[in-house]
């Protein structure tokens, strides 16, 4: 029945340090829309970002900055986003190291965004 994620939300401090934060390390797009939550775009999925005090309807029933963790599946190899997080000064907390994925094996590095969320990166082993 269910097939894939559309989006999900995330509850972030400032919206524009979440924005510049995943756009310069991850190359999202910043989508506004005039009267809809602020989205970070990529492949063909989303994060709508609510700021703190500014959420939208309907909503989590405890929205909270930082209580976020997740993981993405990159499409190029995990070298280069330790190349990208180094130079944008993004600490690795854990890997690269091997996991089950929904699809298999992979291989993941685990850092945090500027509300602490965990963010995990992952690529799909052959």
């Amino acid at each position: 029945m269910i097939v894939g994620i559309d989006h999900f939300v995330l509850t972030v401090a400032s919206l524009d340090a979440t924005c510049d934060f995943y756009q310069r390390v991850l190359g999202f797009k910043r989508i506004d829309t005039p009267g809809r939550p602020t989205a970070l775009a990529f492949g063909s999925q989303k994060i709508n970002v609510h700021e703190t005090g500014r959420t939208f309807e309907p909503k989590a029933k405890l929205p909270t900055a930082g209580s976020g963790d997740f993981c993405l599946v990159a499409d190029r190899p995990l070298a280069e986003l330790l190349a990208t997080l180094q130079a944008n000064c993004v600490t690795v907390e854990l890997g690269p190291v091997e996991r089950i994925g929904a699809q298999g094996p992979m291989m993941s590095v685990y850092f945090r965004d500027p509300d602490g969320n965990l963010v995990e990166v992952s690529q799909y082993l052959p």
